[in-house]
């Protein structure tokens, strides 16, 4: 009785530990390649995403630009408009 048991013991350290911490491994690696590739797929996402707020970012800059340009102009029009009526003579 007492071998029986010596037996299964030396069975189980010698086959079953190494079956198992195999069988554990070849688990992790599995579950850490589909961490990864999550992982990839959302910094392409990302990616896209931050891409395409820089690009409607310089859209609006360029809007902006445009826009003060047009402010200006017409605020030196406007001012010397107004220089001209100051000028001319009252009937």
């Amino acid at each position: 009785m007492d071998k029986t048991w010596l037996v299964v013991g030396f069975f189980f350290v010698v086959v079953g530990i190494p079956v198992i911490a195999g069988v554990a491994a070849d688990a992790f690696k599995r579950w850490l390649k589909h961490k990864e590739k999550l992982a990839e797929a959302l910094n392409a996402g990302t990616a896209e995403k931050a891409a395409q707020y820089a690009a409607q970012n310089e859209r609006l800059e360029q809007r902006v630009r445009v826009l003060e340009r047009i402010v200006t102009d017409k605020g030196i029009e406007v001012a010397d408009e107004i220089e001209r009526l100051r000028d001319r003579p009252l009937n």
